[in-house]
């Protein structure tokens, strides 16, 4: 069915197959292709990481699959930021987009054929639409809030600078790893919020970190069973182990 999970999930791949094959095969369509496919693929993850997976793992049994496929949205997300700002007409340019669209494509191989039928199996068409809309709806609210900007920016000459936040196709920016992304000022428009209002945590341990940020703090800090959590679970966890690591 058309709103299923399985359906959307993979409609995203074969539209990101799609500005893949349109950036190898015509330079002159990435400077819009890329930065729409970064935003794209970087809202299928953050669904994927609050909606779909935490079903995998407690639904379908797959937890080690489930965080392994998490750790592989990171790994590509930072790989597509770093296309951002290169010059897209270098040989360095090619060469980084093989890789990145190589790191997605082999995820997409594995979720289609180990993750997606696991779940597929585990739960019923009712909870697959279930799923859907969860998915539908999450991803729609981090497409809206990633405005889009121009490849090279950076160095390309110096005309007009980057309108997002620092750098990524979603505002955010790179400081220190995988680990450090923040969202830079409002362009994003999401923050993790949420676990601030509800008092669960000191503003200086998570506030404004995203759930990507969150999920890589709670990797660094062993905490078991991340990737099945909420972004507020993961923000509590979080803080919970930064407190013990200072008594």
């Amino acid at each position: 069915m058309a709103d299923d999970l399985i359906t959307l999930v993979t409609t995203d791949h074969r539209e990101l197959d799609r500005l893949f094959d349109m950036m190898q095969t015509d330079r002159s369509s990435r400077p819009l292709a890329l930065p729409l496919a970064v935003a794209m693929l970087e809202a299928h993850s953050e669904a994927e990481e609050d909606r779909v997976y935490p079903a995998v793992a407690s639904e379908a049994g797959e937890k080690e699959e489930a965080e392994h496929a998490a750790e592989e949205h990171h790994e590509a997300e930072s790989l597509g930021k770093h296309l951002l700002e290169m010059d897209w007409e270098s040989e360095e340019f090619d060469r980084a987009l093989e890789q990145w669209i190589g790191a997605v494509r082999h995820h997409v191989e594995e979720e289609e054929n180990e993750i997606l039928p696991a779940l597929r199996e585990a739960v019923d068409s009712e909870r697959l639409r279930e799923l859907g809309l969860e998915f539908a709806t999450r991803r729609s609210r981090a497409l809206a809030g990633q405005p889009l900007g121009v490849v090279g920016a950076g160095t390309r000459g110096g005309g007009g600078g980057r309108a997002r936040g620092g750098g990524g196709a979603a505002g955010r920016t790179r400081a220190g790893g995988a680990a450090g992304r923040t969202r830079g000022g409002g362009t994003a428009g999401r923050t993790s919020g949420g676990a601030a209002r509800a008092g669960r945590q000191p503003a200086a341990v998570t506030e404004g970190m995203s759930r990507a940020e969150l999920y890589e703090k709670a990797r660094e800090l062993g905490i078991e069973g991340r990737s099945s959590m909420t972004k507020d679970e993961l923000a509590e966890q979080v803080g919970k182990a930064q407190k013990r690591k200072k008594r």
